[in-house]
């Protein structure tokens, strides 16, 4: 990719890009791969996702439905080829259109982001938790632990109650054909409890230990398109006996037997408070670095264009609709569930300066501590947006997608509000 910059007499950047055809080819599987996550299409080893689309949507020419998506995602490849922060993402200008194999060449206009101040750099004073981790929450997954290592022994014969544990044999079958998956010849039920359907529960629930019964019930699956059948099941259950659940007590004879590379319960249980201590800490430091910085934007002073509102605004927007798509919910509801359009749109505007003025004031006390990056900061900035993912791959792939300079200005922030936290007045106060 070559990237030309020219100063115009607005203070704007001018950017004359010119993407070869491996830039467009990797643009294109870009916005296609992001095109098969916003439509749930699941990836195959034998087959592109070009493939994929045509199969299961009737997509003849997959490049010309993402062809927008792929020139935006050769934006950030421009900028970070220059090393630019824009105020906000620029809008890709070209005369012609995108095509595979073949070069292509646009514009952009790039508002460069301002260098605002503080009206006061002094340490800023915040109030907050004392950071601890309750010796309830260590129980509750001392009893979760337990949970899962329960076992069910015979009780008393009685005939079978809604919430009544049972060992039961069946043997189920569609069609004269036997289904595995559901045929056992001892396996513990626990009746009502919706594990299976309720045309299965009404049948058993009434049954005494050593019974039979023949019955058929209805149940929920999908044919060979995906689509939502009924599935009729012929059953015959045996009741072989009631059972009692019995949860472990967790103690050094149970270490012992289960667990054997801890000493004791003790040592189980402090291996297990360091691992929440651990976990929670990084939520607590991030929320430590989230407060500092709220209380450093109160000292933000400068104008924001409109066009960066704008721009943040949309950002909002789009991932609250994206959020809602996952939940099944509208965006119509959401809204008026937040008092309606009109307050809705205080709230998100409030939010949207927020969030500026935040990272702004966080720019700002990078440049006024004289802050520099090393290569942790920034992987600690990129196990920061999701601490579940593997890091290393995650800055990979974000790099190779051209967010380099974004991530960058990630750390610059994060190391930043680590500042503010280092040299803050901070008074805990008991939970």
């Amino acid at each position: 990719m070559k990237v030309k910059e020219k100063k115009q007499a607005d203070g704007k950047l001018l950017l004359e890009v010119e993407a070869n055809e491996k830039d467009v080819n990797n643009a294109l599987q870009l916005a296609a791969v992001a095109f098969a996550n916003s439509m749930g299409l699941q990836p195959q080893a034998d087959k592109t996702v070009a493939e994929v689309a045509e199969e299961r949507m009737g997509i003849k020419d997959l490049d010309s439905v993402v062809e927008q998506g792929a020139i935006e995602a050769l934006v950030p490849f421009a900028l970070d080829k220059k090393n630019i922060v824009a105020l906000f993402p620029p809008k890709p200008k070209s005369a012609g259109a995108l095509r595979r194999d073949k070069p292509f060449a646009f514009t952009l206009e790039v508002t460069l982001k301002p260098e605002y101040e503080l009206t006061s750099y002094d340490p800023v004073e915040i109030t907050v938790p004392k950071f601890e981790v309750p010796a309830e929450a260590v129980d509750a997954q001392l009893e979760q632990m337990a949970s899962g290592y329960t076992a069910y022994v015979s009780a008393e014969p009685k005939p079978v109650e809604k919430g009544d544990c049972c060992l039961i044999a069946m043997e189920c079958s569609e069609n004269g054909e036997v289904l595995r998956g559901l045929t056992t010849e001892g396996r513990t039920y626990v009746a009502g409890e919706g594990y299976m359907p309720k045309g299965f529960d009404e049948q058993v629930i009434g049954m005494s230990p050593g019974e039979t019964k023949t019955f058929t019930f209805e149940g929920p699956s999908v044919d060979e398109n995906l689509n939502e059948v009924k599935q009729v099941v012929d059953c015959t259950v045996t009741v072989k006996e009631i059972q009692k659940a019995v949860r472990p007590t967790i103690d050094d004879e149970w270490v012992a037997s289960n667990m054997p590379f801890y000493k004791s319960a003790q040592d189980l249980r402090d291996s297990i408070a360091t691992s929440m201590e651990r976990a929670q800490r990084e939520e607590y430091d991030e929320f430590l670095r989230q407060s500092a910085s709220a209380q450093a934007a109160l000292r933000f002073e400068g104008s924001i264009p409109d066009e960066a509102y704008e721009a943040m605004r949309d950002t909002l927007v789009e991932n609250i609709r994206a959020g809602l798509q996952q939940q099944g919910k509208t965006w119509e509801q959401f809204v008026e569930e937040n008092g309606g359009e009109q307050q809705f749109g205080m709230m998100l505007m409030l939010q949207v300066r927020q969030f500026l003025t935040q990272r702004f004031a966080l720019d700002a006390v990078y440049r006024h501590a004289k802050l520099t990056l090393t290569d942790e900061d920034i992987d600690a900035a990129v196990h920061a947006m999701n601490p579940s993912a593997n890091s290393k791959a995650m800055r990979e792939q974000m790099e190779q997608a051209g967010h380099g300079t974004e991530i960058r200005e990630a750390a610059e922030r994060m190391k930043a509000a680590q500042w503010l936290v280092d040299h803050a007045k901070i008074t805990e106060v008991e939970n």
